[in-house]
């Protein structure tokens, strides 16, 4: 099991890519950098690959709304190219709050919009002239739609690999059948290994059935939050206010991704009654709400035992690549944490 990890660099990006190299000699094999409505991710990712050498360089996640699928595929190959061949392209849906609450665009269709995005960024690293008739994405632009000037158009740049890996953030049934049916690699969020087949597991045979053989095994690579200590009902409660925040907070009731996924573990009740209390504005007692059972499921947290054996869980419930996420007062991971993970998931 390789082992990864998320850049958190909202207080001091600096600082934080000067430690990379320790990391590297650590082992970590993967850097995610994420963007939400924080900085771009693409101008931190360029910064790091000038600052590693060995590391592969992940988006976690870029959303596909706000980039045409072309410009994002121009992206991943820019990027791969200033990176010797590092770059995994991590893309997704986002949410409602962000994509029209930010950006001011409508959410619509995440399915069908993923689904042309790689099939038009594969073609533009084959550096075919691009023609695409789909639903939602038509290049060139119809004559009828604009100026009737627009032609099929190859990137006149060589890229390094015609093959950049894809991977997809999803949780719904229907998106993770389409993650395992086109992209290389998968990255969902609070990933509970004993629960995952039951959640997961139709809608990954569905989309492996569709699959073309030529992707290779699918990549399974949560993110997963990580603080080790050996308080273990600490460690819970440094996790507990992210938790609240996705659980509680993130989207409205009706229309929350991670709610529902709560629910599906079997964890209706304790869903509602953290939503509830934190679109109250009970934020504290939100967090407070979630059971020790959920919070153990999805974090590497606690001692280094514990963690030894969360880690075999997530590889018997089909995780190939971790991604930590350091959570709480304790982040970022030590490089001496990241590297005591690295020796236990080598050895999975």
């Amino acid at each position: 099991m390789r082992v990864g990890m998320t850049l958190n660099y909202s207080g001091g990006f600096s600082e934080a890519v000067d430690e990379l190299a320790d990391y590297e000699r650590a082992g970590l094999e993967v850097l995610y950098v994420p963007e939400a409505y924080s900085f771009d991710a693409v101008s931190q990712l360029g910064f790091i690959a000038a600052r590693t050498e060995r590391v592969q360089l992940a988006s976690g996640i870029l959303q596909i709304y706000t980039r045409t699928p072309s410009l994002t595929a121009m992206t991943a190959a820019g990027l791969d190219y200033v990176s010797g061949g590092r770059f995994i392209l991590g893309i997704g849906a986002s949410g409602p709050q962000v994509i029209e609450g930010f950006h001011g665009v409508p959410y619509n269709a995440p399915l069908g919009r993923q689904r042309e995005l790689v099939e038009i960024c594969r073609q533009v690293w084959r550096r075919e002239p691009v023609r695409h008739d789909g639903k939602y994405y038509k290049v060139p632009l119809p004559a009828e739609q604009g100026t009737g000037l627009g032609k099929p158009l190859k990137l006149i740049n060589h890229p390094l690999r015609a093959d950049i890996p894809i991977v997809i953030a999803s949780i719904g049934p229907k998106n993770v059948e389409l993650t395992a049916e086109v992209a290389n690699g998968w990255q969902p969020l609070f990933y509970l290994p004993e629960r995952a087949k039951d959640v997961w597991g139709d809608a990954l045979a569905a989309g492996a059935a569709k699959r073309d053989p030529e992707l290779g095994p699918l990549d399974i690579a949560p993110q997963i939050p990580v603080a080790m200590g050996d308080d273990l009902d600490a460690m819970r409660d440094v996790m507990r206010p992210k938790l609240a925040l996705y659980v509680g907070g993130m989207g409205a009731r009706g229309k929350n991704f991670y709610n529902d996924l709560a629910c599906r573990y079997g964890f209706e009740a304790e869903a509602k009654t953290c939503q509830d209390l934190y679109l109250d504005g009970k934020k504290d007692e939100a967090a407070a709400s979630l059971p020790d059972e959920l919070l153990d499921g999805l974090g590497l947290i606690g001692p280094e035992g514990r963690i030894k054996e969360r880690l075999e869980a997530l590889a018997e419930g089909g995780v190939t690549t971790i991604n930590l996420s350091p959570t709480g007062p304790h982040a970022p991971a030590t490089v001496k944490q990241v590297e005591r993970i690295v020796e236990y998931a080598s050895a999975l």
